[in-house]
């Protein structure tokens, strides 16, 4: 039986990992100010790199990546590894509440990024065949159309059923879902934009339209 205690501190845990902000402590780091006041005004790494400096844009992408990631493992290192479903759920948990994290970061006011690099890592930490597909989906979106939120759009979208697919447990189909459905609303400008035809390409400056 799981205890409420763990629940909540595989919560809490995920949730300020999530949290810190990457894109904002690395640019600041770097004399570069305030990322928020640079081009989209987002905190991720497709916004760095308009600062034109990849390596504090792959910065942000590791970490950003890598506490989705981290905030699985550490529910896996707290509670260990049950049987499936319950691993899952632990996992989920956790995982989820690093994306919320990042989403709505404590030390930013609640405002933070659009959580493409956080949902990649934490599918990968979780269900690592799921987020191999979603990131070679990426990939092969952004070499095809150069559009990062297209690109992301795309891969969130397939996530559920790379995991029904994939005869993933139950929560994981779930946490791939919710992920999901927080990347599109929390893109709903950038999709405005592509129907409109006005999305910036990877690499451009903001405003200059696909």
């Amino acid at each position: 039986m799981t205890q409420p205690w763990i629940l909540v501190a595989l919560a809490a845990g995920g949730y300020l990992l999530g949290s810190i902000p990457f894109g904002v402590l690395a640019t600041r780091a770097a004399g570069l100010g305030d990322i928020r006041n640079v081009g989209s005004g987002n905190i991720g790494a497709t916004n760095v790199l308009r600062t034109g400096r990849k390596d504090l844009a792959l910065i942000t992408l590791v970490g950003d990546g890598g506490k989705g990631a981290a905030a699985v493992g550490l529910a896996w290192l707290l509670v260990g590894r049950f049987d499936v479903p319950q691993s899952a759920l632990y996992a989920a948990l956790a995982g989820g509440a690093a994306f919320v994290g990042h989403l709505f970061p404590v030390w930013l006011g609640f405002k933070g990024g659009k959580g493409v690099a956080t949902f990649l890592g934490v599918l990968l930490a979780a269900a690592w065949p799921v987020g191999l597909l979603c990131c070679a989906t990426w990939l092969v979106m952004a070499k095809l159309g150069r559009i990062s939120s297209l690109s992301a759009l795309t891969a969130a979208a397939l996530s559920p059923l790379y995991a029904l697919l994939l005869h993933r447990p139950p929560p994981t189909v779930v946490l791939a879902a919710a992920l999901a459905a927080l990347v599109f609303v929390r893109h709903h400008e950038n999709i405005r934009r592509l129907i409109n035809g006005v999305e910036p390409r990877i690499g451009a400056g903001k405003g200059k339209p696909a």
